[in-house]
């Protein structure tokens, strides 16, 4: 995934100068800057309005004392695509303007879903997990290296007693974890 990364860090400037001078010969060299200036200026708009709109939502939920919506994935991908508006570029631009309008932006919701799914099931299978199931389930689980190797009798959790019962004073003594060892 690193090496993705530094390819398409490297690559997509590569390709906006060819994209830009394809379109600087199809148009005039002017007319392509100005529209580079056009879509950096949309996409500062963009940025300026959805950060405004995102930090009154969240101040408004901290002054009425509950969490903010959790739905903000609309916001959110606004916001991706004003910056990716911004950055100098045609390509840049076409990929800012599909997370921004209205029509495009379930799809490209969509796209991030799954990419993301896929992206926690291969992690989940490299920490030995079993995907995005619960992680209590069968043999094979993260859960299966915390088992008591004394008397395998499951997961070990060490902890803390409390009692909230009139005249008992709470318990201290983390030195044993809750099996009394």
């Amino acid at each position: 995934m690193r090496l993705l990364l530094v390819l398409a860090f490297l690559a997509v400037p590569v390709l906006e100068i060819l994209v830009f001078v394809q379109v600087g010969q199809a148009i005039g060299v002017w007319p392509a800057i100005a529209l580079l200036a056009a879509g950096s200026l949309l996409g500062s708009m963009v940025v300026r309005r959805e950060g405004r709109k995102a930090w009154r939502k969240l101040q408004d939920a901290m002054q009425t004392g509950r969490m903010p919506e959790p739905g903000a994935s609309g916001g959110a991908m606004t916001i991706a695509g004003g910056v990716l508006l911004a950055v100098p570029g045609f390509l840049t631009d076409i990929v800012g303007l599909l997370f921004i309008l209205p029509f495009t932006q379930p799809l490209m919701r969509g796209l991030g879903a799954r990419f993301l799914a896929r992206r926690i099931e291969k992690l989940a299978g490299k920490a030995g997990g079993p995907g995005l199931g619960s992680p209590f389930g069968g043999p094979g689980t993260p859960f299966d290296v915390m088992r008591d190797q004394r008397s395998g009798s499951g997961p070990v959790i060490h902890g803390e007693v409390i009692r909230d019962e009139p005249g008992h004073p709470p318990a201290r003594d983390s030195s044993r974890d809750l099996t009394g060892r």
